[in-house]
């Protein structure tokens, strides 16, 4: 006979608390907090990072980004590498406030073929009417202007109308995209080098890469980068390939691409990998471009919606 016995086993105390179940909320300490006892001040002390998804993307609560502050901006952006893309709700930013949260991060630049905000030249406007019926801005998925020579590092993206239904945006994790293949693939693709071309967004029907605001087609963009690229912060590898632009990989033609590049579009934003973001007035999402595809949906006809955009500086992807 076997004596059934029981034994107590101590789990360590986990670093995030689930609240709402299966809701991870990490808590980011703010090094040399302000000695301000002002409330905004105060939120701003301890930041709590709501993760949404297994894929990626988290919420900052309770801040306000008209009174950042350097120290705090260092933990934002901690965050962002964290989940790859972060949401703030309730920011009514003007313009001149919108440029200087974001100027925290990077340079803001001025996005190519597309006229910005008179006085504000880095901010642009992605408006939909309601009698627009055809593509919307960017819509399919996409890594931001990869054909430049140093893709952008970041976007933000500030909701000022919305519709009061549809309208999401989905983002996509690149690292985990390429960590989730085979090692036989992974050493495939880690040595190429793509064609990415702002001519491709014309089959896709993207307006944002084929329409200036004369509405005139403007001239093609092209440039090599890698197929996988390295992190230049974290490190980690990304897929570095997105059906808008990637035309085909280098000295192989279009035919001989063709199979493995649908193999990627396709593997590259599995459900598993994504997250969803249902837009507010005044919601802010920010997201590295680096590692990320975003897909606005576009299933919001008859209604309008209008959002304020800056894209901040890259470098060249290794």
């Amino acid at each position: 006979m076997f004596k059934r016995t029981s034994r107590i086993v101590r789990l360590p105390r986990p670093s995030v608390s689930l609240n709402p179940p299966h809701r991870a909320v990490a808590t980011y300490a703010t090094p040399n907090p302000p000695t301000s006892t002002s409330t905004r001040s105060e939120i701003c002390n301890n930041i709590q990072v709501e993760r949404i998804a297994g894929g990626c993307g988290a919420f900052i609560h309770d801040i306000d980004l008209r009174v950042l502050t350097k120290d705090t901006a260092k933990t934002i952006r901690q965050a962002l590498l964290d989940n790859q893309v972060i949401f703030f709700r309730n920011q009514p930013l003007s313009p001149p406030e919108f440029l200087h949260f974001t100027s925290f991060f990077g340079k803001p630049v001025e996005y190519p073929f597309v006229k910005g905000l008179d006085g504000h030249p880095e901010v642009i406007q992605v408006l939909k009417k309601e009698t627009e019926t055809g593509a919307n801005f960017g819509g399919v998925w996409h890594s931001d202007t990869t054909y430049l020579p140093e893709p952008p590092m970041a976007s933000i993206l500030l909701a000022k109308e919305v519709p009061s239904v549809g309208g999401d945006t989905l983002w996509s994790n690149q690292y985990q995209a390429y960590e989730s293949l085979s090692s036989g693939l992974k050493r495939t693709l880690d040595p190429l080098l793509c064609v990415q071309s702002s001519a491709k967004a014309d089959a896709s029907k993207t307006r944002e890469d084929r329409i200036a605001d004369s509405g005139r087609e403007t001239e093609h963009m092209e440039k090599l980068h890698p197929v996988v690229r390295t992190h230049p912060e974290t490190g980690r590898r990304a897929l570095f390939v997105n059906v808008a632009h990637t035309t085909r990989f280098e000295g192989w033609t279009e035919d001989e691409s063709a199979a493995l590049l649908q193999f990627l579009f396709k593997h590259q934003v599995k459900p598993e990998f994504t997250c969803r973001l249902r837009w507010e007035a005044g919601t802010i999402a920010f997201w590295d471009n680096r590692c990320t595809q975003h897909y606005p949906l576009n299933d919001y006809h008859g209604y309008r919606r209008r959002m304020h955009r800056i894209t901040l500086a890259g470098d060249k992807p290794v």
